[in-house]
């Protein structure tokens, strides 16, 4: 059975990108959240794109392990933009759901690839 991870991480990192570009702002704090947002949530999907050219199961398990690595600092940053109100919490929610799933789905592949 082929794995839908790939796809999923990729539209999670299209939501994010346009998340960001919706929000753009001229405050330098949330600008300063927004990047740091912008790079960990699009690097999820793109170290399991690496991940599936991986050259050996231990080097499979560490693009996997970098993807759970970033989720976990995603869903740090979508948080504390829901908890300051940088950004609408009900907009939110959804993200804050799929970063959890994604993280949940990640660690379980790393766990059971070790």
């Amino acid at each position: 059975m082929k794995s839908d991870l790939p796809g999923r991480t990729f539209a999670f990192s299209e939501r994010i990108v346009r998340l960001c570009l919706a929000l753009e702002s001229d405050s330098s704090v949330a600008a300063t959240l927004m990047r740091q947002l912008l790079r960990s949530g699009t690097s999820i999907g793109a170290n399991v794109e690496e991940a599936q050219a991986s050259e050996s199961k231990r080097d499979f398990v560490h693009k996997y392990s970098i993807a759970a690595k970033e989720a976990r600092e995603t869903h740090y940053w979508l948080r504390l933009l829901a908890k300051t109100e940088v950004v609408s919490p009900s907009r939110l929610e959804p993200l804050i759901a799929e970063a959890s799933e994604l993280i949940a789905i990640l660690t379980t592949i790393c766990k059971k690839n070790r």
